[in-house]
């Protein structure tokens, strides 16, 4: 099993084009064979859980069933977006920037289903880790959750391997998701357990059950093609 995240920034005063593609890419994702998980998102201003909008950037994550072999990729596999998706983002002049990933450790579920299958919480891979986290915010825990994030998603950018980051979501303030991207599993785990104010977060969004649904998966990055702001996030450092 392996998924594509792509993030497409549309020109100045498009936006709106954007906006339209989340309904008219529906039947299209719908249509497409080997593609049994999608969701079509926008994403947030400062590239992580954000309340305001970015509405010149949206994204589009889709799931294939057919396992792929890493030590083999690319030879064995084709980008799985629509090729009517793909004109859609050429006619408006669009920077696309996919990412071929492969889901290797994880929890949780997306619409009450284990979307990256049954991964194990722990591998023994140590290189570059792209990391999700996504969110269903309970509607009563709002408030907690938007106060603690902006000073976490300040700390995050300035971690030591912390290469990129990507706020996506399906529905504004509710359902939020951050995909980021690390030099080494070690690194991220610095983070995310050793900084004191984001262990403390983690531990009342349990405490106070801030979601009524949650997931975490790590992932391998397989490739990465495309611009966003006219560069490839990715390489900006090696």
């Amino acid at each position: 099993m392996h998924c594509e995240l792509t993030i497409v920034r549309y020109p100045k005063f498009m936006g709106w084009a954007g906006f339209l593609s989340m309904a008219i890419f529906r039947f299209p994702l719908w249509i497409t064979r080997g593609i049994f998980f999608w969701k079509l998102m926008g994403c947030g201003k400062n590239g992580t859980f954000d309340k305001n909008p970015d509405w010149r950037q949206w994204a589009l994550l889709t799931i294939s069933e057919k396992n792929i072999d890493s030590s083999a990729y690319p030879s064995n596999f084709k980008d799985k977006t629509p090729n009517s998706i793909l004109n859609y983002w050429k006619f408006f002049k669009c920077e696309v920037f996919t990412m071929i990933l492969e889901p290797i450790e994880g929890h949780g579920t997306w619409d009450g289903k284990k979307v990256m299958g049954n991964l194990p919480k722990q591998t023994d891979y140590e290189g570059r880790i792209g990391v999700l986290t996504r969110a269903t915010i309970r509607l009563g825990k709002m408030k907690s959750f938007w106060q603690h994030v902006d000073g976490i998603a300040k700390q995050m950018t300035g971690a030591d391997g912390f290469v990129t980051s990507f706020g996506i979501g399906e529905v504004p303030w509710i359902k939020q998701a951050t995909f980021s991207v690390w030099e080494s599993k070690e690194q991220m785990k610095n983070f995310a357990y050793s900084m004191k104010d984001h262990k403390e977060v983690v531990q009342k969004t349990r405490k106070e059950n801030w979601y009524s649904e949650d997931m975490f998966v790590r992932f391998k990055i397989l490739e990465s093609h495309g611009s966003i702001n006219g560069i490839n996030p990715l390489k900006r450092k090696s």
